[in-house]
């Protein structure tokens, strides 16, 4: 199924989706990668503020290539999530909504996602200098001295992504290889009759 969602977003509007809906998101989200979840992550354990409101924000996990001239960013495709995984457990419980990235979870990040009633979507590797064309504005709002792993306000308008784990713990990297196994067994019976 298709959906259009403003970013930020409601917990009810997380818990509404399930894996393998296709969504186009407008609005703001943020970006990080591992060293600035790491300062974050460190920033959160002494009380100490972060630069991204969590409360119903998703984060993506992206570190852009230089924007040419006249760009508002250059190629951003996605990382690979697991380096956040260590991270990730803490920031769903102080609000954080959903995550963008490519790749597996840990049962850690699954568990927070389920109590939390977050989601992860994948957007598609490989495929940075056209997601970067659904980026309107993009502005470095901390950690300028990680560069490209700064941490980015970005304004985004239809950008697409896939539901790969939902609120409820579904995740469309096992449920997809099931299928597939279903049907090449199936196929194999219909060619080889007994």
């Amino acid at each position: 199924m298709d959906r259009h969602i403003h970013v930020p977003m409601t917990r009810e509007e997380a818990c509404s989706l399930r894996a393998g809906d296709y969504v186009y998101l407008t609005g703001t989200i943020y970006t990080a990668r591992d060293a600035a979840h790491k300062r974050m992550y460190e920033s959160m354990l002494e009380g100490k503020d972060i630069p991204i409101p969590l409360s119903g924000n998703l984060i993506y996990y992206l570190g852009p290539s230089p924007a040419r001239e006249e760009a508002v960013i250059g190629s951003a495709g996605p990382t690979t999530s697991s380096r956040m995984d260590k991270y990730t457990p803490l920031m769903l419980e102080n609000g954080l909504q959903g995550m963008i990235g490519k790749g597996k979870r840990s049962r850690a990040v699954i568990d927070a996602m389920k109590k939390n009633g977050a989601v992860y979507y994948a957007a598609v590797g490989g495929a940075g200098a056209l997601l970067s064309k659904c980026i309107v504005r993009s502005k470095v709002i901390a950690y300028e001295d990680l560069g490209t792993e700064a941490v980015r306000r970005l304004e985004i308008e239809n950008f697409p992504v896939i539901v790969v784990i939902d609120s409820r713990g579904n995740n469309l990297y096992e449920t997809a290889v099931e299928q597939f196994l279903k049907n090449q067994k199936k196929s194999v019976d219909k060619q080889n009759p007994i």
